[in-house]
């Protein structure tokens, strides 16, 4: 993959649908684990501001391609495959802010569910409001609640895909086409929500690894 761009890295939402939900390989690399594990530790055992800072910045700044081949092939609910999740998830945001705020603010209209709180997005959700979101949750990662974050990050991605449903349904007579890309999508950020969710619970189990 890291061949295909120079960095950095702008990926469009019709890659990221080309990664979440995609089959993992069955068996994580060994590097992969090491290099997750020795990053959090490192971070959150001190969590220095500017390492916070331009470890949140990383993506914008560098592209993706490092992070890829480190974490992409990794199982979903393993450390790496956690982290590299919420830096796809970051990045998604990030490339396009306005669908992403438009789509989460669609769902939280139409969920009945505590997901919008959970999330913690600032209201009206616009565009500024969407990138910040994203970026408290991978800050949280290194210097909060690790569950948390994950909690929350899961939590956007259920209002999200509610949001892609709605329109979708909404598209599906005159845009067949973006009525079928939406409720792909809807799809995909609802099993990445299940990973997170999955991730949450076997950190506070100890047994996320």
């Amino acid at each position: 993959m890291a061949e295909d761009f120079h960095k950095p890295t702008k990926f469009p939402g019709r890659v990221f649908e080309s990664f979440v939900g995609g089959i993992d390989p069955a068996e994580s690399s060994r590097i992969a684990h090491e290099t997750a594990v020795a990053l959090l530790s490192r971070v959150r055992d001190d969590p220095d501001p500017g390492v916070i800072d331009r470890l949140v910045a990383y993506t914008e700044e560098n592209g993706i391609d490092a992070i890829a081949e480190l974490w992409s092939h990794a199982t979903p609910r393993s450390l790496p495959g956690a982290l590299w999740r919420i830096y796809l998830l970051q990045l998604m945001i990030r490339e396009d802010p306005h669908s992403a705020s438009f789509l989460f603010t669609r769902g939280t209209e139409v969920m009945q569910t505590i997901d919008p709180v959970v999330a913690g997005a600032s209201i009206p959700t616009g565009p500024t409001e969407i990138v910040t979101l994203a970026d408290q949750i991978l800050r949280g990662l290194f210097e909060g609640d690790f569950a948390v974050a994950l909690e929350r990050a899961a939590a956007f991605c259920r209002v999200s895909a509610a949001g892609c449903a709605s329109v979708a349904d909404d598209a599906d007579a005159a845009e067949p086409i973006r009525s079928l890309d939406l409720t792909t999508r809807a799809l995909r950020l609802s099993t990445l929500a299940q990973d997170l969710t999955s991730c949450a619970r076997l950190w506070r189990q100890e047994s996320l690894d």
